[in-house]
């Protein structure tokens, strides 16, 4: 037996995409929180010209599994930018950076 195919084996994992799953949920804003154990995040759909977002997602992580997804993110944004050119900024919606702070750290959005 090759020991080589049974590491490669045991390191494979099977994820599945269900149908309702796999089209995705639109989000322009994010709103990040933690706490000594957990970041959460939450993906928000803000509307022109209307004052109130919603909450469309919220991903809970271990901090662990948060700084894996941050480097996972620049790493895609660094091969994106390296094949379409920079990413232009715009700020928050309407153009202002919202401070959202609900009672616990300051947040990043």
């Amino acid at each position: 037996m090759d020991n080589q195919n049974d590491n490669k084996n045991q390191n494979q994992i099977n994820i599945e995409l269900s149908e309702d799953v796999s089209s995705g949920t639109y989000s322009n804003l994010s709103v990040i929180t933690h706490s000594p154990s957990e970041f959460v995040v939450d993906f928000i759909q803000m509307m022109p010209g209307v004052p109130k977002g919603k909450v469309q997602s919220r991903i809970i992580l271990t901090p662990d599994n948060a700084k894996k997804l941050m480097k996972a993110i620049v790493d895609n944004v660094g091969k994106y930018e390296a094949q379409f050119g920079p990413i232009k900024e715009h700020g928050g919606p309407q153009g202002t950076a919202i401070p959202m702070n609900f009672g616990g750290p300051t947040t990043e959005a």
